[in-house]
């Protein structure tokens, strides 16, 4: 099986379960820094241990490599305010809790910095306009960074996904009970449909298995709840793909719309769950106009095999060829631009508003069925 990036898995779950003792300050995280949280303490940011300090979160930015070369992309980092800055600058300790005030954990504090929002958000997020939501959340954080290793007693009881939330591990001895050697992951925000289900299948003649891995932490508003989009998912591959080639799995990080960099980071955080291979489609974790049609492709040919240690599989925008009666690409067909069908999702959530059928040829009608419910639902 594939090496997890940096060489190891890292584990940081203790059996432990403590309570507070009111003797260490609280760190209350907000659900974006909860997920990074569970992603360090479970080994999915393997190789690290903690939210970073000054040094690797300079060499992120700069030349998106921790201090020690290693590529990683984007800045895992705990973002406090001035007055927590003031009661923690001088502890060398702090209990993590959630919103609730529950501890989940404790963090061992090593540097507590102040940070440039502007240059961040110029480095990862290629802009520095607060429409674009990842630089808008940025902008409205703390002014210092707290950085160190941490360590989680136990993570969360989920009532949603419970039986598709695995840790890079579970994911691992899965693969490795089905005999899966070579396995692609693919990462959707989106109700899945025909292009979606056209690029996994090209991709799982060349691998032994799938791992379908939606991301269901935060994401813009208008995006469709992950609850409904988990129901698209298992009703594409319930009727469509072969059981003993797929894995269906929760991706519980946030999303950042940070263009090539999170295409990057979506790629090597994969590996820890024990993909060989990973789909970057044509505007990989973009949003409006702010990054190329594929800049998410081209960034990776700024790292070597070995560094990366994961292959991408490009593919461009597939739609329904008209001439061909498929899905193609650009690649294998010769359509015209009238003969090609295929919606952005805008248009989908207009046809659905207005209670208009969507078209076979875009998407499979058990997926339809799902996301008509939801928008009857939603429409009263």
């Amino acid at each position: 099986m594939i090496d997890p990036h940096g060489g190891s898995l890292v584990n940081l779950i203790s059996d432990e379960s403590l309570e507070n003792t009111g003797v260490l300050p609280l760190i209350s995280l907000d659900r974006r820094s909860l997920s990074d949280f569970e992603m360090i303490a479970n080994g999915a940011f393997s190789p690290l241990k903690g939210f970073m300090e000054k040094e690797d979160y300079q060499s992120v930015l700069n030349d998106m490599r921790l201090k020690n070369g290693l590529v990683w992309s984007i800045p895992i980092t705990l973002p406090i305010s001035d007055d927590q800055f003031q009661s923690l600058k001088r502890q060398d300790e702090g209990f993590i809790t959630n919103p609730s005030g529950e501890v989940l954990g404790r963090i061992q504090i090593t540097d507590i910095y102040s940070y440039d929002k502007e240059r961040e958000a110029e480095r990862v997020y290629l802009t520095t306009d607060t429409n674009h939501p990842g630089v808008s959340i940025l902008k409205s954080k703390g002014d210092y960074y707290v950085a160190g290793e941490v360590e989680a007693y136990a993570q969360p009881e989920y009532e949603k996904f419970k039986e598709y939330r695995h840790t890079p591990s579970e994911l691992r001895n899965v693969f490795s009970e089905r005999g899966w050697e070579k396995v692609v992951g693919f990462q959707t925000r989106n109700p899945i449909h025909r292009a979606h289900e056209y690029i996994t299948k090209c991709a799982l003649e060349l691998v032994d298995g799938l791992l379908l891995h939606p991301l269901v932490g935060e994401t813009k508003q208008e995006d469709i709840p992950a609850d409904v989009r988990m129901e698209c998912y298992k009703a594409i591959l319930d009727n469509y793909f072969p059981h003993r080639r797929t894995v269906l799995s929760v991706f519980p990080a946030y999303m950042r719309y940070a263009g090539p960099r999170e295409a990057v980071f979506h790629a090597i955080v994969r590996k820890n769950y024990g993909c060989t291979h990973f789909i970057v489609g044509r505007d990989h974790a973009g949003i409006g106009s702010y990054y190329g049609t594929y800049d998410a492709q081209k960034i990776f040919g700024q790292f070597s095999r070995d560094d990366l240690g994961i292959e991408p599989m490009f593919f461009e925008h597939a739609f329904y060829c008209k001439r061909t009666n498929s899905m193609a690409t650009t690649k294998t067909s010769r359509a015209m631009d009238h003969e090609k069908i295929f919606l952005s999702g805008t248009k989908v959530r207009k046809l659905l508003t207005k209670g208009e059928k969507l078209p076979l040829e875009f998407t499979r009608p058990e997926v339809e069925e799902v996301l008509r419910r939801y928008y009857d639902s939603k429409n009263g």
